[in-house]
């Protein structure tokens, strides 16, 4: 294996004749030389590069000690390796002056001296031969590489592509789900722990396989590449940092590792299709018996005692294909008709669903030859457009972390928590929340104490502001409507319940009474008409901030029921 260039190294080549002119230690003489150059210039370092033998006969050099020392300060600062001073008959100098050897050795640069018989040329071909051969052999590294990594990929898994890198490049390297998980590694022991590369690791999952990353913890380079051909399949982390020839081969293994990872997507595709079909049959009965149910579920390794469904919608083809082309997942749009491409889209997203939910019960429904969901029997307006996802997790699954990650940008509705037997349900609520998920533009969650804030998010609010002025007006005009608003509310929200509304407002219940008589007297309204109560809980639930936020405002939706008319 062929060694990067040194100083020292040229200073034991016979045939240079090269000297120190002063006692040179070690360190410096270890500099590596990439490079060998020649000028005459009192101002040389802005021409450099870093890394030069700069060779000079001295021609212009002054010989003051404060001139010697801004010209030596110069060449140092350029970067370069060390200063030859160039010796012979007819040359400005025999041997080196004080000046300059006094200059360079406080400035930390090595100042060698070449012989009248040593042409410059010898030396640059000297430097530039030793820098061909490192190249040659580095490259030579590399094929041999690259062929160990092809011949591994040839057996059984990730582990011998990455522990033939590593004993070829002693660079560390490890294998992680796009969740992060660890898969193979090329060593028994990771160098750093997976949780001081965990920010890099989540940073680049995110860009899906539209970048890479560094960075350095506990002292060692980290570097993260995303695998995968047309979706994010996982993660490659180095741990060390590679050489130039090591470099060269990095997309290689990315390549094949990449490889390796679609053949086990494909490989796993007929497991996709039982918990699929199991996922079918479950959803199938309308009532089925608590502990069929949950075997079902357990043979599959989802084994928490309550459940929830969860629908991710895929979209039209055309759609599908814009959000694919920039998703963070790293997705590529197949060149196919819309309705394909939709499919297709819906597959993915289903793979990768499964992949991070544990059971990975997971379905497409509502293509070409699936139908309608079990959440959605109809396909009524606002209803889910195109394919979609169905899947059954676990109660304790961080469902918008992964969500966030596959199907990001994508209308999602989480049902309610129940019991395995009782999932079909899940799975209808969440369905039903796509329109408010559409609307909001994140995942929808069915939760029973935000159903009317659900139904308050599909409203515009200057609509909604509207129709709660209509009804709560007449109170509004009142010289205490706010008072009166506020005990009506307080009613309502009890459950019309006259002792609770009065420990509420600490006031009597008569005093509740009276004020209550007094709102409906002014609006027309009676209490107990049914629909006359909706209106006033809804007036007041608006009025309360159960308006969308900011952003919702623009949306379009069906305006409310007009205020029914003063008896």
């Amino acid at each position: 294996m062929s060694m990067p260039l040194h100083l020292s190294d040229l200073l034991t080549r016979p045939d240079l004749r090269l000297s120190v002119t002063y006692d040179v230690p070690p360190h410096l003489l270890a500099r590596p030389i990439e490079a060998a150059t020649v000028s005459d210039l009192l101002s040389p370092g802005k021409w450099l590069q870093g890394g030069e033998l700069l060779m000079t006969i001295g021609l212009l050099l002054p010989m003051e000690p404060a001139a010697c020392r801004a010209y030596i300060r110069d060449v140092a600062e350029g970067g370069a390796a060390c200063l030859a001073l160039g010796l012979g008959q007819g040359l400005p100098y025999q041997e080196a002056p004080e000046p300059l050897v006094t200059a360079a050795e406080e400035a930390g640069l090595p100042l060698l001296t070449v012989p009248d018989e040593v042409p410059f040329i010898a030396v640059t071909k000297a430097v530039f031969d030793a820098r061909a051969t490192e190249q040659r052999d580095a490259l030579h590294r590399a094929f041999a590489t690259q062929r160990r990594l092809t011949a591994a990929a040839a057996g059984d898994g990730l582990r011998p592509m990455l522990e033939e890198w590593t004993a070829a490049t002693g660079v560390g390297a490890a294998v992680l789900d796009p969740l992060g998980r660890l898969l193979a590694a090329g060593e028994r022991e990771p160098r750093t722990p997976l949780a001081q590369a965990r920010d890099l690791l989540d940073r680049v999952a995110a860009r899906g396989l539209r970048g890479s990353a560094s960075s350095t913890a506990g002292g060692q380079q980290l570097e993260v590449q995303p695998l995968g051909a047309r979706r994010l399949r996982g993660l490659l982390l180095l741990t060390g940092r590679p050489d130039d020839a090591a470099r060269s081969v990095v997309p290689g293994l990315v390549s094949l590792l990449s490889l390796e990872l679609e053949r086990r997507h494909l490989r796993d595709e007929p497991e996709r299709r039982r918990r699929s079909a199991l996922l079918s049959e479950l959803l199938a009965e309308e009532h089925p018996a608590p502990g069929r149910a949950r075997d079902m579920l357990h043979s599959v390794g989802l084994t928490t005692e309550r459940v929830r469904g969860v629908v991710v919608e895929a979209g039209s083809g055309g759609d599908a294909r814009k959000r694919a082309a920039g998703a963070g997942s790293g997705t590529a749009a197949p060149e196919t008709s819309d309705g394909s491409a939709a499919e297709s889209a819906a597959q993915e997203m289903a793979a990768d669903l499964a992949l991070a939910m544990p059971g990975g019960l997971v379905r497409v429904v509502g293509g070409a030859a699936d139908g309608t969901p079990a959440g959605a029997p109809d396909r009524a307006p606002g209803g889910p457009a195109g394919p979609f996802v169905e899947a059954v997790v676990g109660e304790d699954l961080d469902i918008r972390d992964v969500l966030a990650r596959f199907a990001p940008h994508r209308p999602a509705g989480i049902g309610p928590v129940t019991a395995p037997e009782a999932v079909r349900v899940s799975l209808r609520q969440a369905a039903g929340l796509l329109a408010v998920s559409r609307a909001s533009g994140e995942p929808a969650e069915a939760r029973q104490s935000q159903a009317s804030r659900l139904l308050l998010d599909l409203g515009d609010r200057r609509t909604l502001q509207g129709y709660a002025d209509t009804v709560l007006g007449p109170l509004d005009l009142a010289d205490n409507g706010e008072e009166l608003i506020a005990t009506l509310a307080a009613w309502l929200e009890t459950g019309g319940v006259w002792d609770a509304t009065s420990r509420r407002l600490g006031v009597h219940r008569h005093t509740v009474r009276n004020r209550l008589d007094k709102a409906m007297d002014l609006t027309g309204r009676r209490l107990d008409d049914p629909d006359d109560r909706f209106d006033l809980w809804l007036a007041t639930r608006i009025r309360r901030g159960g308006t969308p936020s900011p952003g919702a405002a623009g949306r379009t939706a069906a305006a409310p029921p007009p205020a029914r008319p003063d008896r």
